[in-house]
C-alpha cells in the first residue's frame, strides 16, 4: 500500500511542480513514446543480457512482494518456534530414534504436517531437517555445526537476493541510457540545424526528455524497487536465522522451552509473540 502511495507521490510531485512552473507537457508526450522505447527497450534487453533465466522469472514473480511485503507474518514466526520446540524436545526425551522418522520423511511427519505454510518453504525444512541430521549423526560441535548453517545460509541469501541485485543493477544503466537517447535526439537535431530556433528547440527538448526519463526511472522507481525487495529479502531471511538460532542453543545442552526464547528473542520487533503467547501456543500444539 505504501509503494502505490509512494508511485503517485512522485508522479504528482514531479510534474505537478513541473505545471506549476508553467512547464509544457507537449514536447514531453511527444517524444515521450520514442524515449521509452529507446530507454525501457534497451533496460529490458540489458537486463536478459545480464541474468539468466531463473534471475528474470524469479524477479517477475517478486514483484507481489513489494506491495504484499515478506511472506512471513507474526503467526508464521509463533508457528516455527513451536514446531522447533517440537521437534527439540522430541530429541531429548524421545531420543534420536523417535526423531529419525519425522526428519527422514518430513512430508509425512505428524509434527511438521501441522503446519503447512512452513512445510511448503522446501529450504526452511531442509535447513531444519539437514541440521537435526547432523546431530543424529553425532557432530556434536556447537561451532560447527553454526557454521555448516552459516554457510547454507549466506549461499541462499545470495541466491533470493539476485532479482534485487538485477534490478538494482538496471536502476544503475538507466541514466546512462537516457543520456544515449538524449545523444541520439542531438544528432537528429543536428541534422535539422538550418531550421528556424522554434523548431530547433522543440527538437532539443525533445532529446532532453531522454536525459530526464532514464533519471526519473531511475531513481524514481526502479532503484527504490530494488531496495525494497532488499529489505524484504532480508526480513524473511530473519526466519531461518531463527531457525540458527534455536538449534544451535539446542545443541549446547538447553531444554527446549529455554532453545526456542532464545530463538523468540530473535524475532523482528514487529512480528515478536509475547512469552505467554509462545508459551500458549507450545501447550496447545498437537503431540506428534
Amino acid at each position: 500500500m505504501f509503494q502505490i502511495i509512494g508511485v503517485i507521490v512522485v508522479f504528482v510531485m514531479v510534474f505537478g511542480g513541473f505545471t506549476l512552473a508553467d512547464g509544457k507537457f507537449a514536447i514531453i508526450l511527444e517524444a515521450l513514446p520514442f524515449e521509452m522505447m529507446m530507454i525501457g527497450g534497451a533496460a529490458v534487453g540489458a537486463f536478459l543480457i545480464g541474468n539468466s533465466l531463473g534471475v528474470v522469472m524469479q524477479t517477475l514473480k517478486d514483484f507481489a512482494k513489494l506491495i504484499s511485503g515478506s511472506k512471513w507474518k507474526q503467526q508464521d514466526y509463533v508457528d516455527l518456534l513451536t514446531l522447533l520446540f517440537q521437534l527439540t524436545k522430541t530429541m531429548k526425551t524421545k531420543g534420536v530414534i523417535a526423531l529419525e522418522s519425522h526428519i527422514e520423511k518430513p512430508y509425512e511427519s505428524s509434527i511438521f504436517s501441522a503446519y503447512p505454510k512452513i512445510m511448503k518453504d522446501h529450504f526452511a525444512v531442509d535447513f531444519i531437517c539437514d541440521t537435526l541430521r547432523m546431530m543424529t549423526m553425532n557432530l556434536e560441535d556447537p561451532h560447527q555445526v553454526e557454521d555448516a548453517m552459516e554457510k547454507q545460509l549466506e549461499k541462499h541469501h545470495h541466491e533470493a537476493a539476485a532479482p534485487a541485485h538485477a534490478l538494482q543493477t538496471m536502476a544503475d544503466g538507466l541514466p546512462a541510457l537516457g543520456i544515449v537517447a538524449a545523444v541520439l535526439g542531438i544528432i537528429k537535431t543536428m541534422g535539422a540545424i538550418d531550421s528556424p530556433p522554434t523548431v530547433l528547440g522543440k527538437k532539443i527538448g525533445g532529446a532532453l526528455v531522454g536525459t530526464f526519463l532514464g533519471v526519473f526511472l531511475a531513481y524514481g522507481f526502479v532503484g527504490p524497487f530494488a531496495a525494497r525487495l532488499g529489505q524484504i529479502y532480508e526480513e524473511e531471511g530473519t526466519f531461518y536465522k531463527i531457525i540458527q538460532a534455536v538449534l544451535v542453543a539446542h545443541l549446547h545442552g538447553n531444554a527446549a522451552q529455554i532453545s526456542v526464547e532464545i530463538g523468540r528473542g530473535n524475532v523482528p520487533t514487529g512480528f515478536q509473540p509475547s512469552f505467554s503467547e509462545l508459551e500458549e501456543a507450545v501447550s496447545n500444539a498437537p503431540t506428534a
